[in-house]
């Protein structure tokens, strides 16, 4: 039986659910809401199963590839979920202007500086991934810094978020472009926004929506894992400069690494395929690495080694030409 592509896995949560989340928050404060989440995420543990394989699959592999001997528990898991809880929570506290620049570390913080400074102002592609909070990082980008920072997404779950946020903060200005592919009207939009300075933010950690095969596999925790081409080629098509974005919360609080990956990612016609499977290798690599540091906050929950491709996955939707090509096959 072939597994859910994640993009055809159901989002649990409507937007009543996030403004009464945003509501428990403003009305009790961060500790009780803390308290709160102890019986929902048993809940979620116990009912969860999907999400709830994934995370021993993970966390298995992270045992594995760091040479310890432990078993997974149940309340490993149950911690992986509750970490995922607080993170939701510190995404609120964020975009209520709760957790502040002031409050955060930043690593390389020239690199930031830079980008504040430069003049004329000079865009870039941030590529993050589900690791800790990137949405933490776009909070504070927004209601800290004058720096103008689009986030692509692919699911409705952020608008969802989107909208309920708005009604408590009327100010929270979400820039989310909301895409099923990276086509070329898409890409002339974001040229546009990068050559006016902003920033665009994509995920580097999942695979396509609506295309088999556009993916690099890239040697993460110890096998092979496939990762989307999109991101890569997207910073191709933008020719600006490219970072790595990741955002953990460690033992001081949150800690904000921003990491220089290229100054314009060129991709030749001839050695398309070889570069960008050494370059997402570079992206993976670095991702282990800050996974690593923060495992528990690793948030794909779903089989993220698994093939893509149609003898292992199904997707919600496909595009036409797939489909054409599939009814002709």
């Amino acid at each position: 039986m072939k597994d859910k592509h994640w993009s055809a896995t159901q989002e649990r949560g409507s937007t009543f659910g996030i403004q009464l989340l945003v509501w428990l928050y403003r009305v009790f404060g961060q500790w009780l809401f803390r308290l709160v989440l102890i019986p929902v995420i048993g809940y979620f543990t116990l009912t969860g199963n999907k999400a709830k394989q994934a995370s021993y699959d993970y966390l298995r592999r992270v045992n594995a590839y760091t040479h310890n001997p432990a078993k997974v528990r149940w309340y490993h898991v149950y911690k992986h979920f509750y970490q995922f809880g607080i993170a939701a929570v510190d995404k609120i506290r964020a975009w209520l202007d709760d957790i502040k620049l002031s409050d955060v570390t930043i690593h390389h913080p020239q690199v930031f500086q830079q980008l504040r400074d430069s003049s004329p102002k000079q865009g870039a592609l941030f590529i993050g991934s589900h690791l800790g909070n990137l949405e933490l990082c776009r909070a504070i980008g927004e209601n800290d810094t004058d720096i103008k920072i689009n986030a692509l997404v692919f699911t409705k779950h952020a608008l969802k978020f989107q909208s309920a946020l708005e009604k408590f903060n009327p100010n929270a200005q979400l820039n989310l472009i909301q895409v099923d592919s990276l086509g070329a009207e898409t890409a002339i939009e974001l040229k546009d926004k990068v050559d006016n300075g902003e920033i665009v933010i994509i995920v580097g950690d999942r695979t396509s929506v609506t295309q088999y095969g556009r993916v690099s596999y890239a040697e993460f925790l110890g096998q092979p894992a496939p990762f989307s081409q999109g991101p890569f080629i997207l910073a191709n098509v933008l020719d600006c400069p490219t970072y790595l974005i990741f955002c953990l919360k460690q033992s001081r609080g949150y800690h904000i690494y921003l990491e220089h990956f290229a100054d314009s990612l060129k991709l030749s016609r001839t050695e398309r395929a070889q570069q960008l499977q050494s370059i997402i290798q570079r992206y993976a690599s670095r991702l282990e690495y800050y996974c690593l540091k923060a495992p528990y906050q690793w948030f794909n929950f779903f089989k993220f080694w698994q093939k893509d491709d149609k003898a292992h996955i199904t997707r919600a939707a496909i595009n036409k030409n797939e489909k054409q090509s599939s009814d002709n096959s």
